[in-house]
C-alpha cells in the first residue's frame, strides 16, 4: 500500500498548484469530524483545499486535544465558526469503553484501565454533548457559531442536530 500511496503522490504533486495558499482556513471554518474512512467533509460541504481546519478522530470527540486545535484555529488563524460532525452506522456504537481496555489488557499484559474510548449509545446525545464540550470552553469566545451535524453514510446527505 506504501507503494501505491508514494506513487499517487508524484501524481499528484507533479500538477500540485496551491503551495501559495496562506495558513488560516479561507472559510474560516474548523470541524471535528469522526475519522471514519467513509466520511470526506471536503467532499460532502463541498469544501476545496484550504477552506477549513479538520480535526479527525473516533467518534468525532471533543477531546482536550482536539478542543487545544479549535483553540488553536481560533485564537491564532482566525476560524470564528465550528462544526462536529458524527455519522450513521459509527463503529463507536458498537462497544463499551471497559470491554476494549479488558482485551487490551489481556493481548499485551499492558494495564490499560487508564485509556478512555469515548464510546457513546445515542448519535444525536453525542453531537449535543460535543457542542456543549465546544461553547462551554473559556478559551473560545461565547459568539461563535457552533452546529453539529450527523452524516447519513447511507445517503451522503448531512443531518443538522445542533
Amino acid at each position: 500500500m506504501r507503494d501505491e500511496c508514494l506513487k499517487a503522490n508524484e501524481g499528484y504533486a507533479a500538477s500540485f498548484d496551491k503551495g501559495g495558499l496562506p495558513m488560516p482556513p479561507g472559510k474560516k471554518l474548523a470541524m471535528v469530524v469522526c475519522m471514519d474512512a467513509r466520511l470526506m467533509p471536503d467532499q460532502f460541504l463541498g469544501l476545496d483545499i484550504g477552506d477549513a481546519h479538520v480535526i479527525r478522530n473516533a467518534g468525532g470527540i471533543v477531546t482536550d486535544d482536539a478542543l487545544r486545535s479549535l483553540i488553536i484555529s481560533h485564537k491564532l488563524t482566525g476560524a470564528n465558526e465550528f462544526f462536529v460532525v458524527n455519522h450513521t452506522d459509527c463503529g463507536m456504537l458498537t462497544f463499551e469503553d471497559e470491554t476494549l481496555r479488558q482485551r487490551l489488557t489481556q493481548e499485551t499484559g499492558a494495564d490499560a484501565s487508564g485509556l478512555q474510548f469515548y464510546t457513546f449509545k445515542n448519535l444525536e446525545d453525542n453531537v449535543r454533548a460535543q457542542v456543549q464540550k465546544i461553547k462551554s470552553s473559556p478559551f473560545l469566545s461565547d459568539d461563535i457559531p457552533v452546529s453539529g451535524f450527523i452524516y447519513q453514510v447511507e445517503d451522503g446527505r448531512l443531518r443538522q442536530v445542533v
